[in-house]
């Protein structure tokens, strides 16, 4: 499964097509999907591109791009820089009026295990957002609720091509130990380092991710047009990058 990752916690100058209103993120999420993405992850953003899970900014946010995209799940984030606190955040979950398929829960950060257990109670999928550089890895085996989680969602904070690769190899010999057999994971990178972790995840036979809140760039080195053109050349990437 190749997943789209549309915008991420970026403001709009630093692209000059980074998604960031409704019309905007349901074009963006049509041309990935039509570029053969299978999933969609989006930061819900006020107007001024600041991350929000406030209903209305999370409800036209995901039904834009489930209108553009029918049948493509939509997941969003629940990252501590969305509110205020994690009451905040629990707050904002139970009073969504229209849900994401998903949506992924960083679990270094403060309050991850009372997000996901709002999010499973509501219905929602859970990806477990496990970074490399951290020990999240060693909580999330001691959750006695990670059997229902979606997927592991395994993060190469490394931005280099040639070091992200190990970074990545190391994170998943971690992960291999403690991530229940049928719980998928899912692979990706940041930056120069998003395109050697994406071959790695081709090769391991692991899901995948792409889109401009890993990367702008192509693996030329080229500024990409927009996330469609990502999401291309990520289709057609050999396992070998």
């Amino acid at each position: 499964m190749l997943q789209v990752c549309l915008n991420g916690a970026r403001g709009p100058r630093e692209h000059h097509h980074l998604p960031v209103q409704p019309p905007d993120l349901a074009k963006a999420a049509a041309d990935s999907v039509t570029a053969g993405a299978e999933d969609i992850h989006l930061h819900p953003k006020t107007p001024d591109g600041t991350d929000s899970l406030d209903p209305a900014t999370v409800a036209a946010a995901v039904n834009a791009a489930r209108a553009a995209a029918p049948g493509i799940p939509v997941g969003i984030t629940t990252g501590t820089w969305t509110a205020p606190d994690t009451r905040s955040r629990l707050t904002a979950i139970g009073e969504w009026t229209v849900l994401p398929d998903h949506a992924s829960v960083n679990w270094h950060e403060q309050g991850a295990e009372e997000i996901a257990l709002a999010l499973m109670e509501r219905g929602i999928g859970v990806e477990v957002g496990i970074h490399s550089g951290t020990n999240a890895e060693e909580d999330f085996a001691q959750w006695p609720q990670r059997g229902r989680a979606l997927r592991v969602l395994a993060r190469v904070t490394d931005p280099t091509r040639n070091g992200a690769a190990n970074t990545a190899t190391t994170l998943l010999d971690r992960l291999e130990r403690i991530v229940p057999g049928n719980l998928p994971i899912l692979l990706h990178g940041r930056g120069a380092g998003a395109w050697s972790v994406l071959g790695l995840a081709k090769r391991r036979g692991l899901h995948a991710r792409i889109g401009f809140e890993d990367t702008f760039t192509l693996p030329g080195g080229d500024i990409a047009e927009d996330n469609a053109a990502l999401v291309t050349e990520a289709v057609r990437t050999p396992p070998h990058t």
